[in-house]
């Protein structure tokens, strides 16, 4: 074999053996966590529909970690693909998600609904003690690609041996992620109940983060909290909707709090109908706000006091909003056009191709998953109570009780304890009321099912079901 052969031969084989892999659960691996441990840097992790009760951590792989969104870009693929981090083997490390060992922007969350994390205890690297942080996602010394998923109903709000409790949603910390395209909603902590930035940098754009709550510490910022810098690192808050976020404290703020840091730009966001009135709070901080739609208003170019006129169920922007083409018009900003109306933006934006402010405006505009509204948090909690299923554990049979306060379509998928689906999702419309759906569990083995019921506009809700023959 002549050298030029064995040369062109060679490189085949390095091609082939350097070609990233997909690894997949649960048909590849039982459980996500085992997916990563498995992987190599440059591979993706794809995830089928069902819920993993997990606490994953990335362990400084470099991956991509998706639902099957990444397919067709089919949100329903972000509402049925659920890591719930509810059952932590440590109370202590109940984070859903952790990245705590230098990944870089390759290292990607994408495509899931995030929920049930408690937040890790641990002690702060800057000498400030014992924190529980980062109850849906946990970022320290990393920068990592949050991007495409729904972070609900995630609480840091158990102060055993802790100063305090941040970062509901998510809580980022000496690093410089991008955070883009998410729903952040009604998730809890004492400060930063949606996200925390703390001595980082951050690309945080496109995000709706609505209807978080808590804030009894540190001047709240239960929409975003902010604390120092991390050298020079800009903090780039850029076409966000946030809204309905909530702190207890009379000088604190829902919504935005800047707390001796620099560096920090918010531009062509809507900040409105957080509690109390004050919807960005700078404490020794240098902000540079511009073209934002803030309640009260706020000094800055473009900037108004406006209601944005919002449709209730998503925060899309109604045709008559003001906050339609009043972006920031550098065209670096733009809407997407619709290639079928050239001149016109592609929905969710509206109007022309200038940016609209809030969540739906700008290059990187993406259709969310479906989330909950304003909707009180009690009124959510209320509706996650009806849900269950009788008798448990069950022999032969069950029932699984649903009622509803209104009519409603529904999807109910069914899992065992590895994520594995055993039966085809069903989806039908229920009228208001008490529904009673049987469940032949003769054929299933003895162990622990999980039970998931998605009301279309509400969270996913889970109830086991523990079979015993």
């Amino acid at each position: 074999m002549n050298n030029r052969l064995l040369l062109v031969l060679s490189t085949l084989l390095a091609g082939l053996c350097c070609r990233a892999a997909v690894l997949t659960v649960p048909l590849g691996y039982p459980s996500i966590q085992a997916a990563i441990n498995a992987s190599s840097a440059g591979d993706t992790v794809a995830v089928s529909p069902g819920t993993y009760f997990e606490n994953i951590n990335f362990r400084g792989k470099n991956i991509l970690v998706t639902s099957l969104y990444y397919l067709i870009q089919d949100t329903t693929y972000i509402r049925l693909t659920i890591i719930n981090g509810s059952m932590p083997a440590d109370s202590d490390t109940a984070s859903c998600v952790i990245f705590n060992s230098g990944e870089d922007s390759t290292a990607i969350l994408q495509g899931f609904t995030i929920t049930g994390g408690g937040g890790t205890k641990w002690n702060d690297i800057h000498g400030a003690g014992l924190y529980r942080e980062g109850g849906g996602i946990l970022i320290e010394l990393s920068s990592p690609s949050i991007r495409h998923n729904l972070i609900i109903n995630n609480a840091c709000t158990d102060q055993t041996g802790v100063v305090s409790t941040g970062g509901g949603g998510i809580r980022v910390g000496d690093g410089n992620p991008l955070i883009c395209s998410n729903s952040i909603i009604s998730n809890k902590a004492r400060y930063g109940a949606g996200i925390v930035l703390n001595y980082t940098g951050c690309r945080l754009t496109n995000n709706i983060i609505a209807s978080n709550t808590g804030g009894q510490d540190y001047y709240g910022g239960s929409g975003i909290w902010i604390y120092n810098n991390l050298s020079n690192t800009p903090k780039l808050i850029i076409n966000n909707t946030i809204t309905n976020n909530n702190s207890t404290l009379a000088n604190g703020t829902g919504g935005v709090s800047s707390w001796a840091a620099t560096n920090v730009t918010l531009k062509n966001n809507i900040i409105w109908g957080n509690f109390p009135a004050t919807q960005i709070k700078s404490t020794t901080s240098t902000l540079t706000v511009s073209y934002c739609d803030i309640g009260g208003g706020y000094t800055g170019a473009g900037n108004m006091n406006a209601n944005p006129v919002f449709v209730a169920q998503n925060y899309f922007l109604l045709n008559n909003s003001p906050c339609v083409d009043a972006g920031d018009s550098t065209t670096v900003y733009n809407d997407n056009e619709d290639t079928g109306n050239p001149g016109f933006a592609l929905f969710p934006s509206m109007g022309i191709l200038r940016n609209d402010m809030g969540a739906y405006g700008g290059p990187c505009s993406s259709m969310p998953p479906s989330f909950p509204s304003s909707t009180s948090v009690q009124e959510l909690h209320q509706w996650h109570q009806n849900a269950a299923v009788y008798p448990n554990p069950a022999v032969h049979s069950a029932e699984l009780v649903l009622s509803l306060p209104v009519p409603a379509f529904a999807d109910i998928f069914i899992t065992n304890i590895a994520g594995y689906q055993i039966s085809p999702s069903v989806r039908s419309q229920y009228g208001k009321g008490r529904h009673v759906i049987p469940l032949n569990t003769e054929d299933w083995e003895s162990g622990v099912y999980c039970i998931t019921v998605h009301v279309h506009g509400r969270p996913p809700e889970t109830v086991k079901l523990i079979v015993i023959h």
